[in-house]
């Protein structure tokens, strides 16, 4: 019986198909870029320096940095205030900046080619999948029928009589979800692949994105903030087209807060230095609702601060928060997270890793002769197939 369950578990990998935009194989060789210091007295002959690595003196004096800017916290009352003000200081910050502050992230595309229907082909044999986690899945499956016979004999239902209600409820299910997307008309409705930004500020990567999907008039961009000033300088930009794009104000905490879509339709999901500003005990429930978002196959992808970069160094005592977690002087807030964390975070919301990093660089200041390390942790996580999620259906 378990040759047979290994076998069909080896003849679903080769025989599913999933756009090739989602493949895991096809990384560049240097995805953040090319720049790289080998002669460290070029030092000041550029901005910006590409996968560097720290020494152990440079890590030491980083974590001895963090743990003195940690020894003093904000009291509980301010805390708190930050907590259930935070969308006022973000508008105020908009109010003050406009969309001068954050310059286009014109970087995103090189960095995550996902995020538009590049090549929408279907090709085979794309799922890396390890050889251990087929076995424990067949393993698994091997252990559930075992269990559904015992519980099938107990009622006086066949193994087949089961597999027919079974694969009938769930045919019922899906051509309802695909019927009631076909009727319901909302934004982008009518669009074959879909994106979300969340976070989107001031449209520092919404125009940068819209301006390639004007060529792609089948691609839809959802864009939303909890700061609806930031909103309204979205919509009051003269690239905004409300044809291709719809701007939103959204509280991604508030798990209860409907969005403008059905759940399940969007390709891709761009989380970019969103998480950081919010209280790590609501990261894991804005992660696990964008996932619900998602549909089959489809991509979130993240970048955000990470732990011992110049700015969480920079932060003075009586700014702490929590640990590796900061407010700034505006009152926005800062968090600085470990590939772990990151991990940990998104799968627990069921998506499968597809790339987890922490980018090192060495940001130069030339006229000043002043060196900065700057890290970030950048991710890709995808939402399983739904033979992914059904090994006990074989």
């Amino acid at each position: 019986m378990m040759n047979v369950i290994w076998r069909n578990c080896i003849c679903c990998l080769r025989q599913r198909k999933v756009p090739s935009r989602c493949q895991s194989g096809y990384h560049p060789v240097a995805p953040l870029g090319s720049r790289i210091l080998t002669d460290p007295a070029r030092v000041f002959e550029h901005n910006m320096w590409d996968h560097m690595q720290w020494s152990k003196e440079e890590e030491e004096e980083a974590r001895k940095k963090v743990e003195e800017n940690s020894a003093v916290q904000v009291i509980l009352e301010k805390q708190v205030k930050y907590e259930s003000e935070a969308s006022k200081y973000w508008d105020t910050f908009y109010k003050i900046h406009k969309n001068k502050f954050f310059k286009n992230r014109n970087w995103l595309l090189r960095e995550f080619p996902e995020i538009l229907p590049i090549d929408q082909k279907i090709e085979e044999n794309v799922e890396e999948l390890s050889w251990d986690h087929v076995k424990t899945n067949a393993a698994d499956c091997f252990s559930g029928k075992q269990e559904q016979k015992k519980h099938l004999k107990k009622n006086g239902l066949s193994d087949g009589q089961s597999q027919l209600r079974s694969d009938f409820s769930n045919l019922e299910a899906e051509e309802a979800r695909k019927e009631l997307q076909k009727t319901e008309v909302f934004p982008g409705s009518n669009a074959t692949f879909r994106i979300l930004e969340v976070g989107c500020g001031a449209g520092s990567s919404v125009f940068p994105i819209l301006n390639t999907l004007q060529n792609l008039p089948e691609s839809f961009l959802y864009c939303c903030d909890f700061a609806s000033r930031a909103v309204e300088l979205v919509k009051a930009h003269s690239s905004y087209r409300a044809s291709q794009c719809s701007a939103f104000v959204h509280d991604i905490c508030e798990d209860g807060l409907p969005y403008p879509f059905p759940d399940g339709i969007l390709d891709v999901v761009l989380l970019v230095f969103v998480l950081s500003s919010i209280h790590p005990d609501r990261m894991q429930g804005v992660v696990s609702r964008l996932s619900k978002l998602l549909k089959p196959g489809g991509m979130l992808l993240f970048r955000d601060y990470g732990r011992y970069d110049k700015t969480q160094l920079r932060f003075k005592k009586g700014h702490c928060l929590s640990e590796n977690f900061y407010v700034r002087g505006d009152g926005t807030r800062a968090y600085f997270f470990t590939k772990g964390e990151v991990h940990h975070m998104f799968h627990k919301a069921g998506l499968y890793e597809k790339q987890n990093l922490v980018d090192h660089r060495l940001q130069v200041n030339r006229k000043k002769q002043v060196k900065m390390h700057r890290v970030w942790v950048q991710g890709k996580f995808q939402k399983p197939l739904k033979w992914t999620q059904n090994f006990s259906n074989l």
